[in-house]
């Protein structure tokens, strides 16, 4: 499989578990740690993997930044899910909100940046990413949200173009990118 086939397939599961958490709440304690586990692997796959070459080789530059701010927010709704009593109303807005910006996010990369390295790269290129990213993705699994490495928020830093991150603590990483992400 190339990497967009597998991104996409990822977004499906992601989208499977939102409908199975908003229709078996008795479901959740499990259901949220398996979201939060696949959600995260995902992100830090692409955000490692996937946005520097669609920036550097497909020319989607301020697709990616886009891309990665909105990872950046969905990480902060899916921490504060996970850290949410599953069986109290506020977990139900916050599902809410993480449903919101995650389609969202999903609707626009698939429309956009996927399409884009599928015109620009070919089948071997393609294919060499998904195991890239299936690599990277299996690496961190278990990683949780909230919880980069100084590395890892600085390619989400460089994802957004965001200038002096090689020279930022991990601290001021994860202020700058937080920042970067409400807006």
């Amino acid at each position: 499989m190339d990497v967009v086939d597998m991104i996409m397939d990822d977004h499906r599961e992601v989208e499977r578990l939102f409908e199975q958490l908003k229709q078996h709440p008795e479901k959740r304690p499990l259901l949220t740690p398996t979201l939060a586990m696949l959600l995260t692997a995902h992100s830090r796959a692409e955000e490692a993997e996937v946005y520097p070459v669609a920036r550097e080789e497909a020319g989607e530059t301020d697709e990616v930044k886009h891309s990665q701010q909105e990872h950046a927010e969905a990480e902060q709704l899916l921490k504060r899910l996970t850290e949410t009593d599953p069986e109290s109303r506020r977990f139900d807005d916050v599902l809410t909100e993480l449903v919101k910006s995650v389609t969202h996010h999903v609707k626009e990369e698939e429309s956009t940046v996927l399409p884009g390295m599928r015109r620009h790269m070919d089948a071997a290129r393609l294919a060499e990413l998904g195991r890239k990213f299936a690599a990277s993705r299996a690496a961190h699994l278990g990683d949780r949200p909230g919880e980069a490495s100084r590395e890892e928020l600085a390619a989400q830093a460089r994802n957004m173009g965001l200038s002096g991150a090689s020279t930022m603590s991990k601290e001021e990483l994860a202020k700058r990118l937080a920042k970067s992400a409400t807006r």
